[in-house]
């Protein structure tokens, strides 16, 4: 006999995707609902401990419920039931920054939200009757305002079936999919010949799923890592080990490679929602991103209309790509962000950017909020990414310019909100006073308290701006109060990962920073909220380093997957006469530099990529090697390319010449990685310098925070993060097995220990060479192929 499939769904979400109506609207005035920022968390756990000792706070509520060919199993969490002259009583809490003057009623959905607790512990507790307690406190002033109703359990349990009857045609239609998806994934085979060592790297995924861990992959560019990361994850979902995967990159390019292996797994029969998420100032249809009825006509009504532009799209089974989502969201009248954003709640899997996962301010709410767990798998590409993205996502910075420059913008509108600027700047000024260069501070707490005081001004002032017919605001005014916001929402997260400083920058500009140095806790608190976690890139070395900074279980799994490309196809040369430390730099040394590249280029015809520390450096490099550049055509990567201007750069190695090309690039850039110039397209790679960071205050302090732990800390901040960028630019040549090129080191420090101990073992075989030597080592290696 069949088990009846059993459909978890969030308390939240069930209410939030049946009864959402009416306009998009995201200018910040009058939105109650805030309780998704972290800064409400403290608040809540006060108002908590001050209502008794018979306050139960944070009761987690679960029902299952037979429905109709399913079982629908409800998820939440109360924030506190009570007793009160011997009635039961649910109290939600929500935190606001508005005036609590200006709540007037609980906000619908967050009623609906409380109802839902209310019927569960009813019906669990056998209660005919049970109160609701809607509880608002402003996050400034820490006022309350409650309301209360009281309802039968008749009448609540009337209106809780007629919720989840109306859900009941989605998880319907939800299952006949996954039902059709099963089958499919079953019959689906591994698209190709499998490569040396993809099968063992291929079931080292699987085990991981099946074992609900984490597995860390270095793999070497050839492993077919995409397809043997991606394959076993999709069979995992078929056996019922996981829901639904995020494929998560840091950058377009490589959401286009797994975009291509659904669409080759989907040739050869596999069955499998996929839909890509694109930015929304990409996929919006308005020349300026404004989400609000008055500026965008798919703003009003939007949410009276979406659903059923979503069900027409599952009904009839369209594929969820980028083009098929515009013509519905043009069809149904509605925004197509959120169009794609309501369609990966029924998607099996989603290709997106980190943030959408991983940043506490942009979230998908929807699988994220309230810390209810899925069956997910995080699928983790160019992993090496997440170190510094997870750094800038959980760090926040407020200038004492930016403060400055609102208060004269509110000079004569706002007197309240001027004085709340003014007590602000005033502390920032004593802070400054105290600061030379940067300076490590114990607590900012005095600080905060400050800015929720700030917000909570600018949210009244915006507010009445809007009642009044103002809504647009300055630019520079939007932007501090998300800044404003920002800080408030990391604060709440402060912990032994972090280090609170200011600085007055060189520009003369002073800050107060809150800078996370490991980002691993706090990216754990979404990944826990999955069953696996697969990292993977071409650069993961050292393997210690990026499972200290990523991951905080000590028994995760890590797999070294080799390239199997033929090792005489390559060949690896270091430039011993050349250096890019500070102390050498110069006309004659960029002329030597130069002299490698001309020498190089002169080796064979074709096309070659140089890699520089800096847009300086390679200006100055450039300058030299123009003038010895007669029959060499340049190609030169700018500051601020736009999409266009980067095609054009790629498609200038699609040409047949009869003469050499080489490129200027930066290390770290957008053309150091990601991009795939296979067979001839390029054959050879000059990487400039050892991509060490500049020496910065961020810098130093995580240098000094993993000393003082004892651990290695120049290779915390520098080495490490140098020497992936060097991997990385180099792994832009031989991409296939049929690839032939060169790769070139040069700086001398490539010949220390601590630098080769980090090459990856397919360099084992390398050669030190003077610059009179190049040619002729470039000459003997072309012609033995």
């Amino acid at each position: 006999m069949e088990t009846e499939k059993i459909i978890r769904l969030s308390v939240r979400n069930l209410v939030e995707f049946i009864l959402k109506e009416g306009d998009i609207d995201n200018r910040i005035s009058g939105t109650l609902d805030k309780d998704a920022m972290l800064m409400g968390g403290r608040l809540h756990r006060k108002i908590q401990r001050m209502m008794g000792s018979n306050y139960q706070a944070e009761v987690s509520l679960k029902l299952q419920l037979p429905c109709d060919g399913f079982q629908l199993k409800l998820e939440g969490r109360a924030d506190g039931i009570f007793l009160e002259s011997e009635k039961t009583i649910i109290d939600e809490i929500k935190g606001v920054v508005r005036s609590l003057d200006r709540v007037e009623h609980p906000v619908p959905v967050h009623l609906a939200q409380a109802k839902c607790y209310a019927y569960i512990y009813a019906r669990q507790q056998g209660l005919k009757q049970i109160s609701v307690q809607m509880t608002y406190c402003n996050l400034d002033t820490e006022d309350v305002k409650r309301f209360r109703e009281e309802y039968t359990f008749e009448e609540l349990e009337k209106w809780f079936l007629d919720l989840v009857h109306q859900y009941e045609r989605w998880a319907k239609l939800q299952i006949e999919w996954e039902k059709r998806r099963d089958a499919s994934i079953h019959q689906t085979e591994f698209p190709f010949v499998y490569r040396e060592g993809q099968f063992d790297l291929a079931a080292s995924v699987y085990r991981t799923i099946y074992h609900k861990k984490k597995l860390f992959i270095q793999a070497s560019t050839g492993t077919g890592k995409t397809m043997a990361v991606l394959y076993p994850a999709v069979k995992a979902i078929g056996e019922g080990l996981g829901d639904k995967l995020f494929y998560l990159t840091a950058k377009t390019i490589t959401r286009t490679v797994a975009e291509q292996a659904f669409s080759i797994l989907e040739e050869k029969g596999l069955a499998f929602r996929s839909i890509t998420l694109t930015a929304k100032e990409k996929i919006c249809f308005c020349e300026e991103t404004e989400c609000n009825p008055d500026a965008c006509p798919y703003a009003k009504g939007h949410f009276d209309r979406v659903n059923d532009a979503v069900y027409d799209m599952l009904e009839k089974q369209k594929k969820l790509t980028r083009e098929s989502i515009e013509r519905q969201a043009e069809d149904f009248h509605v925004c197509p962000f959120e169009l794609s954003l309501d369609l990966s709640e029924w998607a099996d899997g989603v290709i997106c950017d980190y943030n959408y996962v991983f940043d506490p301010t942009a979230h998908l709410k929807r699988f994220f909020a309230d810390n209810v767990s899925g069956d997910y798998l995080f699928l983790i590409d160019e992993a090496h990414n997440l170190v510094e993205r997870g750094r800038e996502m959980y760090s926040a910075s407020i200038y004492k310019e930016d403060i400055l420059e609102v208060k004269k913008l509110m000079k004569d509108r706002d007197k309240k909100l001027v004085k709340s600027l003014e007590s602000v700047n005033k502390l920032m000024l004593e802070m400054k006073r105290e600061c030379e260069n940067y300076r490590l501070v114990e607590s900012v707490s005095p600080f905060a308290v400050k800015l929720m005081n700030l917000l909570t001004q600018m949210e009244r002032y915006l507010e009445e701006e809007r009642n009044a017919g103002n809504a647009e605001q300055p630019d520079a005014f939007m932007e501090l109060f998300f800044q404003v916001r920002q800080f408030l929402e990391i604060h709440e997260l402060l912990d032994e990962n972090y280090i609170q400083y200011t600085e007055l920058e060189g520009n003369g500009r002073f800050k107060i920073k809150l800078f996370c140095v490991n980002p691993a806790e706090n990216l754990n608190h979404y990944l826990k909220l999955g069953n696996s976690t697969i990292f993977f890139s071409a650069t993961l070395l050292p393997i210690d380093y990026y499972k200290q900074l990523l991951s905080v279980e000590k028994d995760d799994y890590a797999v070294y997957a080799e390239s199997k490309f033929p090792q005489e196809n390559r060949k690896i040369l270091i430039g011993s006469e050349a250096s890019t430390k500070y102390t050498q730099r110069g006309t004659e040394m960029y002329r030597k530099i130069a002299d490698y590249l001309r020498s190089t280029v002169d080796g064979k015809n074709g096309n070659y990529i140089a890699f520089f520390p800096s847009y300086q450096f390679m200006e100055d490099v450039l300058e030299e090697f123009e003038k010895l550049a007669s029959g060499v055509e340049l190609v030169i990567q700018s500051q601020f390319m736009s999409e266009n201007q980067r095609e054009e750069f790629l498609e200038m190695f699609e040409e047949e010449r009869d003469h050499p090309m080489l490129g200027f690039c930066v290390m770290g850039g957008v053309f150091s990685e990601g991009i795939d110039l296979t067979h001839d397209r390029l054959i050879g790679v000059i990487v400039v310098g050892t991509g060490i960071p500049q020496v910065c205050n961020d810098r130093e302090i995580v240098k000094n925070y993993f000393d003082q732990r004892g651990m290695r800390g120049f290779d915390y901040a520098y080495l490490y993060p140098g020497m992936n960028k060097v991997l990385q630019s180099a792994g832009r040549v031989i991409r296939t097995e049929d690839d032939k090129g060169i790769i070139l080191l040069l700086d001398d420090r490539f010949q220390n220990r601590q630098y080769q101990q980090l090459f990856p073992r397919e360099w084992k075989e390398y050669e030190v060479c003077g610059r009179k030597e190049i040619k002729e080592k470039m000459e003997e290696f072309w012609e033995n192929r």
